[in-house]
């Protein structure tokens, strides 16, 4: 503009170092390119404007919570007129985020935090149903216990049949611990409501003592995040999603889901974890150095209850009739209850373990081992007709088919006779996986098993070894070997 005014147009525009066309639209308007953008207004007219400021900002104010979705039904009976449809939706939903960001209430924020080696540990449970693994052939709904270290990221998983409980964490902790060799300084949980879930105030007081009892036999603090604030469990969250993954992926890589028993399947999450954990060797031994030794001993993981065993060769407890050996009717029993066993003791003495079976409320099972009650079945084979445990009593399927057949093929007595000597035959002669082969070729030829002939083609116990033929040295020998001796 300095040259313009000595110059025309075009001369001081080549002055300037411009063209001549920018120096035309600079002197009709001198302003920036951004002072002379207009302001963009509405193009079709607001849909909500009788109604935003005066009805639906007072609510979202009284209650922030308030969805959309909400809002717009709450119009749409309000106003059938003006709102008949969902024809607003979008606009609304993008009005109550614009007032919530500007307007609304301030929202947490989450403080990422910085582990020390050695300093926390983190436990969880974890439902791993959606992995889809049966054990059998049958669903098997369970859930994964898992530890974490927060520093190194080292990680212990075990299958839990039940659901959260203190039997469950405990037992599982102490293993976790053992494994690892070392205790950290603190155990984080989240509120493990599933384990005080339905418990009296006095019940979960006692809860509660015991857990306190747990850690401080491990010199661990214990500390909890608040209810509802998963985040704050983070550094385990993250890592039971890391780890049904890695489970998943080994599941599909195995090409099935099906596992013969629990047994096999903890084996197989042992190997994948084994498998990640491999990759944390380094930090993990940087994080042992910060961490105090084990105590010399276990701690209580169980629960205890005392029972009274029945004419009848068991005792119920929590609505399962577990069998013990028939010398023990009469006796009072002390039974820990473990999250997937129970083990019965005779004052200090060990008498029985069986697998811990659980039923919803209003239902009865029975767990019972044949061993147990063999010799009673022996003198009274009829009772296992109408015995109401009577499926429980055969160890594999095999036995199972056997009973079906005999029962459907024979009279009652014969086929109780048969079953029970099948039964007999497996527990005397130690040959129960054995026979249960053996049952099953019968049964596939079409033939129906039958203990003598079956105890011919096993032939336990008979086959002795063969004579060894041992030539021994004759005295002579030795004799000269002294005199040789005594010459030299």
């Amino acid at each position: 503009m300095h040259e313009r005014q000595r110059h025309n147009q075009a001369i001081a525009a080549a002055r300037a170092g411009m063209s001549e066309r920018t120096a035309r639209r600079l002197e009709k308007d001198p302003r920036k390119p951004s002072e002379r953008q207009a302001t963009r207004g509405r193009t079709v007219p607001d849909p909500l404007e009788s109604v935003w400021e005066p009805e639906l900002v007072p609510m979202l104010e009284t209650d922030p919570s308030l969805k959309p979705i909400t809002l717009l039904h709450y119009l749409m009976r309000s106003y059938p007129e003006s709102f008949p449809d969902h024809a607003v939706r979008r606009t609304l939903e993008r009005r109550v985020r614009d007032w919530k960001a500007l307007r609304g209430p301030r929202r947490d924020v989450i403080f990422r935090q910085r582990p020390e080696p050695g300093k926390q540990a983190l436990s969880d449970f974890t439902d791993a149903r959606k992995l889809g693994v049966t054990i059998a052939g049958e669903p098997f709904a369970h859930m994964l216990y898992h530890f974490v270290l927060a520093y190194s990221g080292w990680q212990f998983a075990r299958v839990v049949l039940g659901g959260e409980s203190f039997a469950a964490l405990a037992e599982n902790l102490q293993d976790a611990l053992w494994t690892l060799g070392k205790v950290p300084d603190e155990h984080r949980t989240d509120s493990l409501s599933a384990a005080f879930k339905n418990l009296s105030q006095e019940q979960q007081a006692d809860l509660t003592a015991r857990y306190e009892a747990l850690c401080a036999h491990y010199r661990l603090r214990a500390s909890r995040n608040n209810p509802g604030e998963a985040h704050e469990n983070g550094a385990v969250e993250a890592h039971n999603g890391h780890l049904k993954d890695a489970l998943e992926q080994a599941l599909i890589l195995r090409g099935s889901r099906d596992f013969p028993d629990v047994a096999s399947y903890q084996r197989f999450v042992d190997e994948v974890v084994a498998r990640r954990n491999a990759t944390r060797r380094g930090e993990l031994d940087a994080e042992l150095r910060h961490m105090h030794p084990l105590p010399r001993r276990r701690t209580t993981d169980f629960t205890e209850h005392v029972v009274t065993v029945l004419r009848t060769g068991g005792f119920w407890l929590r609505n399962v009739f577990y069998s013990v050996p028939s010398q023990l009717i009469g006796h009072r029993l002390r039974v820990h209850i473990h999250d997937a066993r129970i083990e019965a003791y005779l004052g200090s003495t060990h008498v029985v373990t069986h697998p811990r079976r659980r039923v919803p409320d209003g239902q009865r099972a029975h767990v019972v081992d044949y061993r147990h009650v063999i010799h009673a079945l022996k003198r009274k084979p009829q009772a296992l007709a109408g015995s109401m445990y009577r499926d429980g009593l055969f160890p594999h399927s095999e036995y199972r088919r056997a009973w079906q057949a005999l029962s459907a093929a024979l009279p009652q007595k014969d086929a109780c006779k048969r079953m029970v000597a099948l039964l007999a035959m497996a527990h005397e002669e130690g040959c129960e996986a054995e026979l249960a082969g053996r049952i099953a070729d019968e049964l596939h030829a079409g033939r129906l098993p039958e203990a003598a002939a079956l105890r011919r083609r096993l032939r336990p116990g008979s086959d002795l070894p063969a004579d060894v033929p041992v030539a021994l040295t004759a005295p002579a020998q030795f004799d000269a070997l002294l005199s040789q001796r005594e010459v030299a």
